[in-house]
C-alpha cells in the first residue's frame, strides 16, 4: 500500500498515460498518484484528462460536470492536502481495474486566507478505471457514505 502526502480532489481523484511500461497494477497506482498531484496543484485540466469520455459517478455526473465541480472546489479551497492509501486494487477483466482508495483531505477556505480555518475529512472512494488506448481512465467514481 502506498501512503503519500498530496493534494487531491475528490477524487475524485483522479489518471495519466501508462505507455511507459510496468505492470497494470503499477500503471494504475501511478495514475492515482498523478491525479493526487494534479489536485494538489489545483490543475483542473490535468485532473480532467484522467476521466473517460464515458465517465459517470454514482450520482450520474458526467466528465464535464465533474470538471466544473473540481474547478469550484479549487476556488473554494485555497489549498488542499491529501493523504491517500489504496486499500484494494483488483483487475476483474483485462483492461479494467477497481480500486478502493482512502483519502484524508485537509483544505483551507479561500475566504479565510489570513486565518487558520481548516476543513478536514476522511472519505473512501470506489473507483473504476478502464484502459483506453494506452491510458488508464477513470470511468466511474463513488464516494462511500461516512
Amino acid at each position: 500500500m502506498t501512503i503519500r502526502h498530496c493534494l487531491s480532489l475528490i477524487p475524485l481523484v483522479l489518471l495519466a498515460a501508462c505507455s511507459d511500461g510496468g505492470s497494470p497494477e503499477q500503471q494504475v497506482r501511478a495514475v492515482i498518484e498523478q491525479m493526487e498531484q494534479a489536485a494538489e496543484n489545483r490543475n483542473v485540466r490535468e485532473l480532467a484528462g484522467h476521466l473517460s469520455a464515458d465517465y459517470r459517478d454514482a450520482n450520474g455526473m458526467g466528465a464535464e460536470e465533474a470538471t466544473r465541480y473540481a474547478r469550484g472546489y479549487f476556488i473554494a479551497n485555497q489549498s488542499i492536502h491529501l493523504l491517500t492509501r489504496i486499500e484494494e486494487l483488483t483487475f476483474p477483466t483485462e483492461g479494467e481495474a477497481r480500486a478502493q482508495v482512502l483519502v484524508g483531505m485537509l483544505g483551507r477556505d479561500a475566504a479565510a486566507a489570513d486565518q487558520w480555518d481548516l476543513a478536514a475529512e476522511v472519505r473512501t472512494f470506489k473507483v473504476a478505471l478502464r484502459r483506453e488506448d494506452d491510458e488508464w481512465k477513470v470511468s466511474f467514481l463513488e464516494v462511500m457514505p461516512k
